[in-house]
Formats: structure tokens, C-alpha cells, sequence
């Protein structure tokens, strides 16, 4: 498809989601089109997830489904065979779950094609700044970074990804992003995590390649682990199976049965769940809105320790650490957390009990998920938007309003001909936005319809309500 010359968007976020937005943007030679991205880490293609250094953290999804591009599978499992060094004397293979960190350079250098050869200026072009203010013009957008430049184009797309929120008490509370290290933490120390999901998961595999000696205490509400990959294949489901648009009772009913006749026939309840992922987008799109709520309150611990699975190599440390009983799993709800002169006491209460209990730890590790609400976000080009009112928060509070279409949602309703979003920051639309089978097919899809609209088509192509591989 060709567009007008000099069409131009810019990506604000040079994380997994801005790449790949870029990518299929510039996949088409024939395109004359240019693509700016805007990055305030000092490479691309890392973002929060792919930034760690410890060959310990690996990817919760296989090769063969985390290629760049959806049409082409083996595209990541070919890179992988040529430039995993870290591969331990193994061949990876399709089922391979990589390290975060060689993924990280994947996505990287899946820029390189694109900004051109040395002198000679490609059309991608990439500005290492954080993204400021944004402003709506008569020809398009302009976007001002830190450093005062400001940038013009046709069209703009937020891919900010997860939003951290701020942390309190610093002589306490560590980065889980950071090695243990370099975030203080002595090796006889106990340490206390807030969450049970991945994140901690993640944390406990740096603790223990550090030669982490100390009590390691992890509390969420539910105390669920996140489960561990098998080898099985997802369960074939027609759209006439899904009660879409039924309540989430109605809905979870029907989930738990076909996994309990899955199980009752021999299969695995994975299979289920990687069944559904094609329509997980159609189901969160036709599910009632007091049922959304219902499920962020009730069931949303219970689906993530299923749908995002930890890879097995990840299950044994776990397993051995929780053996050993260094590694304890508290269902509790905090109720307290109090920094003292050395030490910080956490007062909790136990799932079904009554009675509360203390707990004094060196060091705190938040890892209760990413942070999304909009209205305390710590983005400053997110709260821009949302002070000019071209940005509103989304009514459940995981994320800002857009169309179906990716097209950001301003206060007064109307969806923005110039300004989209990618990623996280859609939650709220897709929910199933999270993981990159996921976040390649939006990109895909918004690509081919920013596309169309710079081409001057009167009805460019929708996004389609399918959401990615397993």
C-alpha cells in the first residue's frame, strides 16, 4: 500500500510495543512512509521487561510464539539460533523459553534495516528524550521532548508501556528491576515481597543467583503462584462455544466445567486456557461492565496465575526454595507498613482469620503488578494529555480510553483522527494486551489502519477482535 510522500508518525515509547508498531509500519519498502521514535531509556527495544541482566529471567512464552510478526512464526526462532550465546552448549529450539535479556536484543535490532546505512538517513528515524507535551495542530501533531526540541508529524501513537507507580520509604523498599547488589540487599537479610505473581517470581531467581541467604517472605491476599508451562496444545474452540456477552458467574461457570471435562478425559487444563486466547479480546469487549469489575475484584488473581505461566526452568528454583522453606507464600491482606531504624514491621492478617500478625523485615520488594492508573501516573506526556483533555481515564481505572480502532478517547467522548495507543496503556480496551503474541497482532492491525488513513481511504480496515497465540 503507498501513501502520500512525506507521511510521518511518531511513536512515543521505544519499548517492545513501539518497535514493533514501527516495524510493521516500515515493513512494506513500497511505503512512503517515516516513522519517528521516541525513547527516554538509553537503547531501544528493552523497556521495563527486557532491560534485566540476569540470565536467569526468561521469557513465560516459547520461541515459537514470540516472532515479531504473527504471519511469520519461526522469524524470533531463526534469530535465536543465530545469535543465542547464551544458549548453554543447548540448540535453541521452538519450545525454548529464551533469556529476557537475549529477547531484549531481538527486539532491538529489529530496527536496524530501517534507520539506514551510515551518512545516509533511512526512514526511521529514533530520539533518545522523554516525551513532554503534545499538541494537536491543524496539520497533524507536534511533541516536545525534556530537552526542548520538538518533533512534527501526521500522526502520533502512544507505546509507553507499564507505568511504575512511586515508591515511599527508600531506606527500605528496593527495586525489583534492580540486581539485589546494587539495590542493597544484604545476603543474611529478610526480605519481604508484596505480590506472588511473576514479578516476585522474577525476584526470588535474582535473590538466588546473588547467593541470597536470608528468609525470603512473599505476600498477596490469595497466595497464588503463578503455574508452570507444559508441553500440551491448546484446545480447538468454535466461536459458537464462547457465551460471549454472558455474566462473568455465567462465564466462569462454563470456564471451570470445560476445564473439569477437559481433565476428566485425560487432558491438561492448560489446553483450555490457551484455547481461549483467541477470543479472550471479544470476550473482555462483550463482558458486562459490572462483570469487568467484578472480575479485576475476584477473579483476576486466579486467571493471571493461570493464563501467564512461568517457564519450567523458573518451577524447579521455585520449587527448590520453597523446599528448603526459604521461600515462604503468606495469604494475607497488609494492613500495615511501618519503616523503623533498621528494619521494617508489617502487620498482616491472614486469609480467613481474624487475628493479625508482625512480621520485621530489611528490605521490601513491590511486586504487586504493573501500575495503570492513569490519574496517578507518573508519566509526564500521559498527564499532559489528560490535563488538555485529550486523554481521559477509562472507567474501571486500568488504563485510558480508546476506540476499537486504537483511536485515544478525549474527555468529551470524541476519538482522536491523529492520537493512538498501543500496549498497556489499552488494558482497559483489550485487557489481553500484556504479552507480545498479543501486542504484535494490535500492531499489525493499527499498522495496516494508519496505513490506509494516510493513503486517503475513506473506510480504512478495522482492528479485529482476535487476540494472539498462546
Amino acid at each position: 500500500m503507498s501513501v502520500a510522500k512525506g507521511k510521518h508518525i511518531t511513536i512515543v515509547g521505544g519499548g517492545a510495543s513501539g518497535v514493533l508498531l514501527a516495524c510493521h509500519l516500515l515493513r512494506n519498502d513500497e511505503d512512503d512512509i517515516h516513522v519517528t521514535l521516541i525513547e527516554k531509556r538509553p537503547a531501544v527495544g528493552r523497556g521495563m521487561a527486557y532491560s534485566t541482566a540476569q540470565p536467569g529471567h526468561l521469557l513465560n512464552v516459547r520461541a515459537t510464539n514470540m516472532s515479531a510478526f504473527a504471519d511469520d512464526p519461526l522469524h524470533f526462532c531463526r534469530w535465536l539460533a543465530e545469535n543465542d550465546d547464551d544458549a548453554h552448549g543447548e540448540q535453541p529450539g521452538p519450545l525454548t523459553f529464551a533469556q529476557r535479556r537475549v529477547y531484549g536484543r531481538y527486539i532491538a535490532q529489529l530496527i536496524t534495516p530501517h534507520l539506514g546505512p551510515p551518512g545516509k538517513p533511512g526512514r526511521l528515524q529514533v530520539i533518545y528524550g522523554e516525551g513532554r507535551a503534545i499538541t494537536v495542530t491543524p496539520a497533524g501533531v507536534r511533541i516536545g521532548v525534556d530537552d526542548g526540541r520538538c518533533f512534527a508529524s501526521d500522526m502520533a501513537v502512544l507505546a509507553t508501556g507499564h507505568d511504575e507507580a512511586v515508591r515511599g520509604a527508600p531506606a527500605c523498599y528496593v527495586n525489583p528491576w534492580e540486581s539485589p547488589a546494587d539495590a542493597g540487599v544484604d545476603r543474611d537479610a529478610a526480605v519481604l515481597i508484596r505480590g506472588t505473581g511473576l514479578t516476585m517470581v522474577d525476584f526470588v531467581v535474582s535473590l538466588k543467583a546473588d547467593g541470597h541467604r536470608g528468609p525470603i517472605y512473599a505476600i498477596s491476599r490469595r497466595g497464588l503462584l503463578p503455574q508452570a508451562h507444559r508441553q500440551v496444545s491448546a484446545l480447538t474452540l468454535k466461536r459458537d462455544d464462547i457465551p460471549f456477552g454472558a455474566s462473568l458467574v455465567t462465564l466462569w461457570r462454563w470456564l471451570r466445567r470445560l476445564a473439569k471435562d477437559t481433565m476428566a478425559r485425560g487432558g491438561d487444563w492448560r489446553s483450555v486456557v490457551d484455547g481461549i486466547r483467541p477470543y479472550t479480546w471479544e470476550i473482555w469487549r462483550r463482558l458486562p461492565f459490572d462483570s469487568k469489575q467484578r472480575f479485576l475484584r475476584h477473579a483476576r488473581a486466579w486467571w493471571e496465575a493461570h493464563r501467564h505461566r512461568m517457564a519450567p526452568e523458573v518451577e524447579q528454583q521455585i520449587q527448590v526454595a520453597l523446599a528448603s522453606g526459604q521461600l515462604r507464600i503468606i495469604a494475607a491482606k497488609t494492613l500495615a507498613l511501618v519503616p523503623c531504624a533498621a528494619l521494617a514491621r508489617v502487620t498482616y492478617r491472614l486469609r480467613g482469620s481474624a487475628a493479625t500478625e508482625t512480621l520485621d523485615v530489611a528490605k521490601v520488594a513491590e511486586c504487586t503488578g504493573v501500575y495503570t492508573d492513569p490519574l496517578a501516573t507518573t508519566n509526564p506526556l500521559l498527564k499532559h494529555l489528560i490535563a488538555q483533555n485529550l486523554a481521559r481515564p477509562d472507567p474501571l481505572g486500568i488504563g485510558i480510553n480508546v476506540d476499537a480502532n486504537c483511536a485515544i478517547v478525549d474527555q468529551s467522548g470524541r476519538a482522536s483522527p491523529v492520537l493512538y495507543a498501543v500496549g498497556p496503556l489499552t488494558r482497559a480496551a483489550f485487557w489481553e494486551i500484556m504479552a507480545v503474541p498479543d501486542i504484535r497482532v494490535q500492531c499489525a492491525e493499527l499498522a495496516a489502519h494508519l496505513l490506509a488513513r494516510l493513503a486517503g481511504q475513506q473506510t480504512p480496515p478495522k482492528l479485529k477482535v482476535t487476540g494472539g497465540a498462546a
